[in-house]
């Protein structure tokens, strides 16, 4: 089981700003920081719910490759929301919200490229409410 994970960013202040709004309508807020002092020089940053920052940011060296990183949520509407504030905070589209039966009938997901051309992702798995 995946606990949490880390991104490099070459901008830690623009990267902050932007995860901060995009994750938001995922119930994802900024948990934790950590300054240059207490981790080997970079500064990190720590969003989540429930007291388990699982999603971290940090400034330890610009990414040399870019990443995907999927957040599942629990209706479309999430998705949707998701998108909207990802671009909305300087993200670039790389997939609107809608259905990927390619992956399966009911994956309904939006992606969208942070300042650093990581690949974020969210994704519902369950079917439209209301069908």
């Amino acid at each position: 089981m995946l606990d949490h994970v880390g991104l490099p960013v070459s901008d830690y202040a623009r990267s902050l700003a932007f995860y901060t709004h995009a994750l938001a309508p995922l119930g994802l807020t900024l948990m934790h920081e950590m300054a240059q002092e207490e981790i080997a020089g970079a500064r990190a940053a720590g969003f989540g719910s429930d007291g388990n920052p699982c999603f971290w940011i940090g400034d330890d060296g610009a990414p040399t490759q870019h990443t995907h990183v999927a957040f599942a949520v629990d209706d479309r509407a999430a998705v949707d929301a998701f998108h909207a504030a990802a671009l909305s905070a300087g993200g670039r589209d790389n997939g609107p919200p809608g259905l990927r039966p390619r992956y399966h009938p009911e994956y309904y997901a939006a992606f969208v490229l942070d300042p650093d051309g990581h690949n974020i992702e969210a994704v519902c798995h369950r079917p439209e409410t209301g069908a």
